[in-house]
């Protein structure tokens, strides 16, 4: 099995949410984070990373402004909005719902 795996739509926008929680970042910071916070499990590419920022900025969950990154080049960073916060705590319940459900399955009984 490979050390890589694949993020569902809803998933992506979860773990973009939270990693948005703590500190604004631009594109390839939120994917270098979650690549960090998984322990290199979950690696974003940015054929999907872009299209769920834009998706989540669309819908009032997250905004964006101009910013600089480490290297000094103009880049969009994100930051979550208040909509975007009310959100990630439903979502987050929702997913430890949804994961206790499976892990119960999993489980021998």
């Amino acid at each position: 099995m490979s050390a890589r795996a694949d993020l569902l739509q809803g998933t992506l926008d979860l773990l973009i949410l939270q990693t948005l929680r703590q500190t604004p970042l631009h594109g390839w910071g939120i994917s270098r984070r979650i690549r960090e916070r998984s322990r290199n499990v979950l690696e974003v590419n940015q054929g999907s990373l872009y299209p769920a920022l834009y998706r989540l900025e669309a819908r009032g969950l997250i905004l964006a402004d101009e910013g600089y990154s480490e290297q000094g080049r103009r880049v969009r960073v994100y930051k979550l909005s208040a909509a975007g916060r009310r959100h990630l705590a439903d979502e987050v319940q929702g997913w430890r719902l949804f994961s206790g459900a499976v892990e119960h399955i999993l489980s021998p009984t």
